[in-house]
């Protein structure tokens, strides 16, 4: 692993155990092996550290994503396979704090809002294209309502756990899957 994946996978650590302000470039640089100059050389300062992994974050989950279009596209899913699989990758456990930490980041600091905004761009295409298959009858405004849905969804059911939930992944992510679908095709 090269010094620029030790000091993404070190912030990753201490940015959600830490907090974002709470952590130093000193303690990163000793966490990642690596000098407070490397990493300056290699990120322009903890913003910059906070958009490679929003952007590594983000490349996975395209990819995920792409592959599940694809799979309700070619018929491999049905597309409420699709928005059940959709619900089952927002559930999947990922780091919640860290999540947090780079949404509250995001409300303070315009470059790490922009960069989240340009990858739900992104997102928000792969999401109308399901929606188009869910229902081919949507019009414009209706799509972006679409898109707006099945992001809430997904960010909602990302961050599900402190609500101490009492449905099992699985049933959270077969029902989210048909209502959102349900809800898709009433439009």
């Amino acid at each position: 692993m090269g010094s620029r994946e030790r000091i993404v996978s070190s912030a990753r650590h201490l940015f959600a155990t830490q907090g974002f302000h709470q952590t130093p470039m000193s303690e990163l640089a000793v966490a990642a092996g690596v000098s407070v100059g490397q990493i300056y050389r290699l990120f322009t300062g903890k913003n910059a550290v906070i958009q490679a992994i929003v952007m590594e974050d983000a490349a996975a989950k395209m990819g995920e994503l792409q592959t599940m279009n694809d799979s309700v596209k070619s018929e491999r899913f049905s597309i409420e396979e699709g928005f059940v699989e959709l619900a089952r990758r927002a559930l999947s456990k990922g780091d919640e704090a860290l999540s947090f930490e780079i949404m509250a980041e995001a409300h303070r600091n315009a470059d790490v809002a922009d960069t989240i905004a340009d990858l739900c761009r992104d997102f928000r295409r792969m999401i109308r294209e399901l929606a188009c298959v869910a229902n081919p009858d949507l019009q414009e405004n209706e799509l972006e309502g679409a898109e707006e849905l099945i992001l809430a969804f997904m960010f909602g059911l990302g961050h599900r756990t402190l609500s101490r939930p009492r449905l099992s992944e699985d049933e959270t992510a077969r029902l989210t899957g048909r209502m959102i679908l349900a809800a898709v095709r009433a439009l």
